[in-house]
């Protein structure tokens, strides 16, 4: 058989109940982030039923950050769960990541696991880096065809054909997240042995090889795989066309292309833990070397019976949504404001201007785009149709979408739009005040090469391959 079809999970995030009561620790961490600890055992639940009805695919693949703080309990409890899926017939392949472990003082990890009281924290046991290969052996390195042991790492065949080589997060914890000099000697050779023997290779990996946003390039490499650009330089040699990454939370496809025209693409995929957490599944072929890759979410939690969607119960837990609740509560009760930005915003300082909460938000409620076309200098630029839409449409609204796709992908600002206009204007005049007045602070922030306005587009639309949640892509 020539085919296989697997679904590709990433950051689960995974929290066991018994780590944590209802409170202030718990929540004000969940707040603070954009991934919705408290339900994450419900939401990985509601991914595996839709696994389970899935009769064509075979195998399902994990890349990592299966857990939030390295804590064993819910690394117990995240294996035990992945015996529904084996039981039911389905391959199950396991990465880990930083999230998994906590660091051993020769690591720059510095995860600590702990439990959630109901008024601060306090330790729980944990797995170091060195146990996690053991741990999760029945699900890869036991199946696989390779292994490179002192990275984690190994292979196993999808179907005949098609290898996929599972890339452990070796490193250091932090500013190197990949493998060392024997490790990419050991990639090398195998993806050489792939090709000899007339094999396809997918590669698997927690940390994205190519930025999801521009403003990642040269800037945050810890955040990267590391020792990206000999991988870039090394899967174009090979023609290994896929990497399948996480980390970032982003749901975002992008190509990358050498001098000599060679190319591969990340598929990075969002958190399931994130309110709009979605899964891929991919369908690889031999015989029409093709690799075919969709997207799918969950409408409702595991247990859930009120009608309500995943999306409406989760999303308000995060800062993204919070956001969204905090200008029309603060526009009439400065203390409700205070108390959902308590994980965002110095509260302590803007207890102490309290009064003026309320009418700065109703403010901000009445700002229409136009007002920032106008500021942005675009006004007369604008079409009569542009400037209509302009004036009907809030500002606030148009940040509330931009936080709801920042993590999705697709945003629906494409160059041809009112906010694309507006909003490139404005970046354009914010590069000419940074340039002239020399201001380091932002400079450092800008790419080489790059701009405030080309790292905007990143948030506007989908200025990458057209669609972060499918492609086609040809693997010969």
């Amino acid at each position: 058989m020539k085919k296989s079809t697997f679904y590709l999970l990433t950051d689960t995030h995974y929290v066991s109940p018994q780590i944590w009561v209802e409170g202030d620790p718990i929540n004000n961490r969940e707040r603070g982030d954009q991934i919705a600890l408290k339900a994450t055992p419900e939401i990985l639940d509601a991914f595996f039923e839709k696994i389970l009805q899935d009769d064509e695919a075979d195998t399902v693949v994990f890349t990592g950050d299966n857990v939030n703080n390295g804590d064993r309990i819910s690394h117990e409890e995240f294996r035990d769960r992945l015996t529904r899926l084996t039981d039911a017939g389905k391959h199950v392949y396991v990465l880990s990541a930083t999230h998994d472990y906590c660091g051993a003082g020769d690591d720059e990890n510095t995860f600590s696991a702990c439990r959630y009281t109901a008024t601060g924290t306090e330790p729980i046991p944990f797995l170091r880096k060195s146990e996690l290969f053991d741990f999760y052996y029945d699900f890869g390195p036991k199946q696989a065809m390779r292994v490179h042991r002192e990275s984690g790492s190994y292979i196993v065949r999808l179907c005949e054909g098609v290898r996929l080589v599972m890339i452990d997060d070796n490193g250091n914890g932090r500013s190197h997240c990949g493998l060392f000099a024997d490790g990419m000697a050991w990639l090398k050779k195998e993806l050489i042995d792939a090709k000899e023997a007339g094999e396809y290779v997918l590669l698997a990996v927690h940390h994205p090889v190519l930025p999801p946003w521009e403003v990642f390039r040269h800037m945050a490499d810890y955040e990267l795989y590391g020792g990206y650009r000999e991988l870039y330089a090394l899967m174009c040699e090979e023609n290994v066309r896929v990497v399948f990454t996480g980390h970032t939370h982003v749901q975002n496809i992008r190509r990358y292309a050498d001098d000599q025209g060679r190319f591969f693409y990340d598929v990075s995929t969002i958190a399931i833990a994130n309110a709009a957490g979605k899964m891929r599944r991919v369908a690889v072929d031999a015989d029409a070397a093709s690799c075919d890759i969709q997207s799918v979410g969950i409408e409702q939690l595991a247990g859930e019976t009120e009608g309500i969607s995943s999306f409406d119960r989760l999303y308000p837990l995060n800062f993204p949504g919070i956001v969204e609740k905090m200008i029309p509560i603060g526009a009439a009760d400065a203390d409700g404001f205070l108390s959902l930005a308590g994980s965002i915003l110095p509260v302590d300082k803007l207890a102490g201007h309290k009064r003026i909460i309320p009418p700065v938000c109703r403010k901000v409620q009445k700002i229409k785009l136009s007002s920032l076309a106008k500021f942005a200098g675009v006004w007369k630029t604008l079409s009569p149709a542009q400037r209509d839409t302009a004036k009907q449409t809030h500002l606030i609204d148009f940040i509330y979408t931009l936080l709801r796709h920042i993590y999705t992908g697709n945003a629906p600002y494409s160059p041809d739009t009112v906010e694309n206009a507006v909003c490139t204007a404005l970046a354009k005049k914010a590069d000419r005040i940074v340039q002239r007045f020399r201001i380091e602070a932002i400079q450092k922030l800008i790419p080489p090469g790059s701009s405030l306005c080309e790292m905007a587009q990143d948030f506007l639309y989908n200025n990458r391959t057209g669609d972060d949640d499918a492609i086609w892509i040809e693997l010969a």
